[in-house]
Order: C-alpha cells, then structure tokens, then sequence
C-alpha cells in the first residue's frame, strides 16, 4: 500500500475540486451571505499567503475569536494547511480564562469579528504573545487598541493583496492542526491539541453511514460553535463531501434558526438541546416548516427521551443522541437502533449515551480501576480511547486524568451487553444518598418530558440524615404555576420511590457553562449561600 499522510490540506483539496459549486451560506442582518467553494478555497489560499506575509511559520498558533461563519471556516482550512495551529477561543469564557487561554497558548495572531472586538477588548492589555490582530468586518476596532504588541489589520484589506494559490507543505500527519481549551469549570482550561491524522480520521468517522452518512445532496446547518470541539467536526467532514454549509452567525435565537430552515431547507442540523427545545417550544404557537430536515444532531449534556419524541411525532424529524468531550474531538458514541429493534423498544436505545462509534473504545472501571462487566448494572466511571482521543494536555502534566493508556471522562455510568453506554451523571455531580448512588441526569430527563417544564437541574445537597439528597431546580413555562407537589407526584412511578426530592427551588433560569452545559457548580454554590428559597414536600 501507498504510504500518504493524512492531511487536513489534502482534505480541502479534495473538497474544492470536486464540488466546486457547493455552497457555503452565511447568515447576515444585509442579507446572507452565499459563496461557491471555489470562490471560498481561492481565499483560503489568499489567506495563508497573508499570515504567510505577517511571519507566521510551522506550529505557530493562530487563534480564531468569531461566529460561525465564512471567515471562520476559511480560517479552519488556510491556518492547518500552511502547517501553523488554529486555536479557536471560545467567545463565552470569563475575560481571565480568556487571556489565561491566549497567553498560554501563545498565539501570535488573533483573527476576530468586528462585532466580538468589544469581547476580546475586555482582555487586550493582558495579551502578552499576540503580534497581530486581524479585524473581520469594517466595525470598529477601538476596544482591541490596547493589546501591547499587536498590529492591526483588516481581514479582506490582507486578501486583496494576495493570490488564491498556495503550495500546501507535505507535512507529517502528527503534525498539530488545531487546538481547544475546555471549558475550566474547575480550575484552569486545559488545552487539546488535534493533528492532522486525527482530524482526518475523526472526519471519516462523522461522514459514516454508522453516524451520519453525510453527501452533496446535504446541507448542514451548523448551530453548535465553531469554537466548541471543531463544531463537531461538521466543518472539515462536510467540505470534505460536498455538502452545503449554513452558518447562522451570531443569530442563534429559536425565530431566526427556524426562518433560515425555512428559507434554505437544510437537511442535517447540529446544536446543544437546549437549541432544540427552544425551537420546539417557539413551534407550540405558531405554524413552522421543519420538512427539509432528515436528521437533527444533538449532545453537550444528555438529550431528553420527550424532547426526541416530539421532533419525531410533530415534524417527523429523527433527533439524534451523540456524546463526546472536546478530548475526543468531540465524536465518541451515538445513540442508534440496534437492527431487529422496532415500535416502543426504539427509545430504550435512543435514550441511551449510545454505543461507541467504529474507532473508539469505551469501558467501565470502579473506584480500584478494575474494569466492570458490560452487564447494565455495573456501575463507574466511563474511560475511552480511539485514534481521535487525546493522550495528554498542551504543556499540564495531569496524569490523573489518564489510566492506563485510556482517557478518564469523568463521567459516571454502565454498558449493557450490546455495548450501548449510558451516563447517570458526572463523577463531581454524583448524588450518593444513604450509602447509594442517584441520577440527577435520569430525574432531570423526566421532569423536563412534564408540559409545563421548561428546564430541570438536580443537584445533590448536605442532609443529616442521609448524607445527601437530591434538590430539583425547575425552570417553568410562562404562565404555569405548578408546585412542587404536583411534580414529585409526576415523578412517582418513573424513578425508585427513594430518589424523589423532598426538595424543590423554582428559578427564572439554569446557569449554564460556556458551552450551554448546565453549570451545577453554581447551583450548589447559590443554595450553600442560601441564594435559592428552597420548598419542602
């Protein structure tokens, strides 16, 4: 066999050849944005001869503050292809995680959008690596002016002065590629870096029939952040087939999302649940047209049985369950049928985390790191590994999160005998009541699928009695005034008689992480600071 290396250059290539008409549709409030990718891989090349031109060499790292959109992705291309690091920063960190990020990473340049330049302006003094800053857009740029090294320029001002062509190198496929930093809600972000094989590979796994079996006759309309995990991979695996890219921006409200379905009919979408409740929800009231989409991607945090069965039953649209980490770039398991499965059986497997997709391992290990059973009972803390599953952090020695040649994901759970996985919560959510272990993520599924629920987080807090118990935060719909009565006689019948909540917080809204996770960190912190009027029933 031919020994060639698997380059993310060789990806965009072959994308930019053989479907040169498909499209890449950027949202705007002048009206969107539409380019061939023709048009786009000739900037792409524009753009590497630019950062080319600002000195910016082999595994120098280029970080991106944007939206999803047609800049963003031509950076995803141009900045991996030329050999340097793309290190996408996530527009929703805290300003000192943020210049924590930058600094650590040591980024020489920062591409951002005009309409973030006040974001990243909070940070600018403390931006001690950054040479040059690159304005997306003709917004003003003020609030950046006193990042202490950098020069300034604007984004097509640096095109118009190049050519399209650029002699990509041939580089070693461990080269890095692109770089993420998690979300830090303890401690400091750690950064991940992806090379170009497992890139390359991870793309291979998301084009799958087994995931999403992607081609030109698709269109994905790619909600979840391009700064988030390589926006699932959707950017790279879809150029590399063709598929038609709609990048909704900064639009990311349930009105808009839905105008920009219905205007341009896309087929495939990916976003975070709560995206797609919002949508449901703005549906209840309203006529909306969700034909066009055959398949709807969902993960970040555990996807609600009710909210599947209703995309199926009112739009006749599949919502799918996909987990991953920004660790594993992010594609780890997914939750299809098993073959021979039909009618109410379905949504046992649907419900599930899912079963790992074809290059990725999971198991189950206890406290001791013994490995368990694939039983359905056995119960601890899941560990993956795979070609596209990172083996350490950039520059932290955290061995701790390590074991054996296998990635510890913190999260908590068992496998059945299909191998299907399934996470009752985070090892740092853990309730553990009287000696036994509660799943807030199984309590919150369930109170959420009650109609008048918009939201649900359960955390566990001190009792004295039995250790811990567990504490239901409802968010309710406008105009309910359900109690908290009516809402554990709900959950009597669906969940062992000795999880139900004794207590009960109703609150405007869930604090979430950057990435739209719920943040149970800060719930517990407000009810230690005696911040939530708690009821008892």
């Amino acid at each position: 066999m031919m020994d060639r290396p698997l380059l993310i250059s060789d990806l965009f290539e072959h994308g930019r050849r053989l479907y040169a008409d498909s499209r890449i549709i950027t949202v705007r409030e002048q009206g969107d944005r539409i380019s061939t990718y023709a048009e786009v891989g000739d900037r792409v090349g524009q753009l590497a001869n630019a950062l080319t031109k600002l000195g910016v060499e082999r595994e120098d790292r280029v970080g991106t503050f944007c939206w999803n959109n047609q800049e963003h992705l031509e950076a995803y291309f141009a900045i991996s292809s030329m050999g340097a690091v793309m290190h996408t920063l996530n527009i929703r960190l805290f300003p000192e995680q943020l210049a924590f990020i930058v600094n650590h990473a040591e980024d020489k340049v920062i591409i951002v959008d005009d309409n973030l330049a006040p974001l990243l302006g909070q940070v600018a003094k403390q931006l001690e690596t950054v040479e040059h800053i690159i304005v997306v857009g003709e917004g003003d740029d003020a609030p950046l002016r006193d990042a202490p090294r950098a020069t300034f320029h604007r984004y097509d001002d640096l095109l118009r002065a190049e050519s399209p062509g650029f002699d990509w190198p041939t580089l070693d496929e461990r080269t890095p590629a692109s770089m993420a930093y998690t979300s830090g809600t303890t401690g400091d972000p750690k950064g991940v870096v992806y090379n170009h094989r497992s890139t390359v590979l991870h793309s291979y796994g998301v084009t799958s029939g087994a995931v999403t079996g992607l081609n030109e006759n698709d269109m994905i309309l790619a909600i979840v952040p391009m700064f988030h995990a390589n926006c699932w991979g959707f950017p790279y695996a879809g150029w590399w087939v063709g598929s038609d890219l709609l990048m909704p921006a900064q639009f990311l409200q349930a009105e808009p999302l839905v105008q920009m379905i219905e205007r341009h009919r896309p087929s495939l979408g990916a976003g975070v649940p709560t995206i797609w409740t919002a949508i449901l929800h703005h549906g209840e009231d309203r006529q909306i047209d969700l034909s066009s989409l055959r398949l709807l991607i969902c993960g970040g945090s555990a996807v609600p049985e009710s909210l599947m069965r209703a995309y199926e039953e009112r739009y006749d649209v599949t919502l799918l369950q996909l987990w991953g980490m920004t660790e594993t770039s992010p594609v780890g398991s997914i939750a299809t049928v098993p073959k021979g499965i039909t009618g109410e059986d379905r949504w046992r497997y649907r419900s599930r985390t899912g079963r790992p997709v074809a290059g990725i391992e999971l198991r189950i290990v206890d406290a001791d790191g013994n490995v368990l059973p694939w039983d359905g009972e056995s119960v601890g803390e899941i560990e993956c590994r795979g070609p596209w599953v990172t083996g350490s952090y950039y520059g932290v020695d955290d061995a701790e999160k390590f074991h054996d040649g296998w990635l510890r994901t913190g999260d908590v759970g068992f496998m059945d005998e299909r191998g299907y996985a399934q996470i009752t919560d985070r090892a740092k959510d853990v309730i553990k009541s009287g000696g036994e272990w509660i799943s807030s993520v199984e309590l919150e599924n369930t109170l959420i699928a009650h109609p008048e629920v918009m939201e649900a987080a359960v955390v566990g807090v001190p009792d004295e009695k039995w250790d811990e118990r567990p504490l239901a935060c409802v968010v309710r719909k406008p105009g309910s005034a359900i109690g908290p009565a009516e809402l554990k006689g709900y959950l009597e019948g669906k969940a062992a008689k000795w999880w139900l909540p004794e207590r009960w917080a109703f609150v405007a809204e869930i604090p979430k992480t950057s990435v739209g996770k719920y943040d149970k960190k800060v719930l517990r912190g407000q009810h230690a600071a005696g911040q939530i009027e708690v009821l008892i029933v």
